[in-house]
């Protein structure tokens, strides 16, 4: 099943997408869906009936995390590569563990908002196409043969990073990956019976039409059911939590020269099987504010 949330005039709603319709679905939020298919196991049917064309309505992000946006750093071998600076030919220790950080909630935007491009505190925004992991069945400890029986669904993010502010604060990635509405969701959520093997999934970023990342998920150093028996280790995940699974090669900071987001540049996130992120940045949508006392 697509799932979608969308807005129609009547506040968010859950719908399933078919065919470019949507037929609305009876819950109202993704927690509560959530919390239905945790204790039935099943998802309730949407109304045909009531089916409205997609283009008539706003598309939002499909989840709104309750608590928890966890990202994996460095995850495709060719990124860590040019991330740490390395040449061809050289030979690259691969990390023991995934490298995790976390972005705000208040990152998520949806799948075709115009975002702020931040021009107040960074002049090197850029981009970053990811499978995103929903997870479904809360847990601690999660073995790895048994972590994708936990997982909800999966979606399309773009990880925008400030990379001055990502390095400006330390030995940490959070900052720079947590201003707000950098993290476009979306368009659909895909529920994991549709894609039974997230390690077989191409990934592809555009900007303004050109190609700029190309990436496979079998290529990932640490798979996804690696990444949640690790990040579950001590660690309780909740139902809604959202896993940004890491970037292939191809970001702005790492080509030469860099290449950053300008406004009016128009960003395109796809993975295949779930669809298509399409922004554009816009410089103007947020403005710098004084911090309160």
């Amino acid at each position: 099943m697509k799932l979608v949330r969308y807005e129609a005039g009547e506040g968010p709603r859950l719908g399933e997408w078919v065919a470019g319709r949507i037929q609305p679905l009876p819950l109202a939020s993704l927690p509560e869906l959530l919390a239905q298919f945790e204790a039935t196991g099943k998802l309730p049917a949407s109304d045909a009936s009531a089916a409205v064309a997609a283009q008539s309505v706003r598309l939002l992000a499909p989840v709104q995390p309750p608590r928890n946006l966890i990202c994996v750093g460095w995850n495709y071998l060719k990124h860590y590569d040019e991330s740490k600076g390395k040449r061809e030919g050289q030979e690259v220790d691969l990390p023991d563990h995934p490298t995790l950080f976390t972005k705000l909630p208040t990152t998520i935007a949806g799948p075709h908002d115009d975002l702020p491009l931040h021009e107040a505190y960074t002049a090197k925004l850029d981009w970053e196409v990811e499978l995103a992991v929903v997870i479904g069945k809360g847990g601690r400890d999660i073995p790895a043969d048994e972590a994708l029986s936990h997982v909800f669904g999966y979606t399309v993010a773009n990880d925008l990073s400030a990379r001055e502010l990502q390095r400006a604060h330390g030995a940490q990635w959070f900052k720079g990956k947590s201003l707000d509405a950098t993290c476009p969701l979306g368009p659909v959520l895909v529920t994991a019976d549709d894609i039974p093997d997230p390690q077989g999934l191409a990934l592809a970023c555009r900007v303004n039409g050109a190609a700029m990342q190309e990436g496979h998920t079998s290529r990932q150093i640490f798979p996804v059911a690696r990444i949640i028996a690790e990040l579950s280790a001590g660690l309780t995940l909740l139902p809604g939590d959202v896993i940004l699974t890491g970037t292939p090669e191809g970001v702005g900071a790492a080509r030469t020269p860099p290449v950053f987001l300008r406004d009016g540049d128009v960003v395109e996130c796809e993975v295949e099987g779930i669809g298509m992120l399409r922004n554009t940045v816009r410089a103007g949508l947020l403005r710098a504010t004084a911090p309160a006392a």
